[in-house]
């Protein structure tokens, strides 16, 4: 059963499909299933990305950015994300604790798991910015690193479809869609939902990575319930 869990957020799931930005409606949705999944007790980190304001370091590195520094542009749009979900959360009435990898002292904490901890306990919902706050790893990577330092239960990662498929099921209309795989099965058919570094770390930490789609409202409450539909990635199939 789950208790503490870390959700990894796309920027893309804040974001309007056409040119990004902020999709109010979606961050509403979020907000409010995030709020409910903690009004029943659930101890919840949240890990964002920056795909909505198009500051991916590999877009920045296609545009001639060097690498490391394009990387860094992205961590710190992370941070404008967790902004964003704070002050939604907190008009709900959700506590809620910024912890960055970078110091950035106006408006979060540096990371300490052990602080994470204690807020995650206190009712406080924790949302991670800058990743990892190194170059060339991805916030898959940074949600299954925090996911095992604060000791959490499983990573839910929320995406636009409901879970694992063998392609893209936006373009194959008969993608097969598995309810659970292994770690080795994930990296082995390069199903790209979740990057390799990450299941590797995954695999190694034994943490579960349970895909599903974030944008029907009350799924985190079902797939916390064990309910609803979503797959999972684990060291045994179910």
């Amino acid at each position: 059963m789950m208790k503490r869990v870390l959700i990894k957020l796309s920027g893309e799931a804040l974001g309007n499909p056409q040119d990004g930005g902020f999709n109010l409606r979606a961050i509403d949705q979020i907000c409010t299933d995030i709020a409910n999944a903690h009004h029943k007790q659930y101890q919840i980190g949240i890990v964002i990305g920056a795909g909505n304001v198009g500051c991916r370091g590999s877009v920045l590195g296609a545009m001639g950015i060097d690498p490391v520094s394009a990387d860094y542009v992205g961590m710190m749009a992370t941070v404008m994300n967790g902004i964003v979900l704070q002050s939604k959360l907190q008009s709900m009435g959700i506590g809620t604790k910024i912890c960055s990898s970078i110091f950035i002292n106006s408006v979060s904490e540096i990371y300490d798991r052990y602080k994470v901890i204690r807020h995650m306990e206190k009712g406080k919902v924790v949302i991670f910015t800058c990743g990892t706050g190194q170059p060339f790893f991805t916030t898959d990577t940074a949600a299954v690193l925090r996911a095992a330092e604060t000791a959490c239960d499983a990573v839910l990662k929320g995406t636009q479809v409901d879970g694992v498929y063998c392609s893209d099921p936006k373009i194959n209309t008969g993608a097969k869609r598995y309810d659970s795989l292994t770690y080795d099965e994930a990296i082995e058919r390069e199903l790209g939902v979740v990057d390799k570094t990450a299941l590797f770390l995954a695999a190694k930490q034994r943490m579960p990575i349970v895909v599903f789609n974030i944008h029907i409202g009350g799924n985190l409450l079902d797939v916390l319930e064990n309910k609803g539909k979503f797959s999972i990635i684990s060291s045994k199939m179910s």
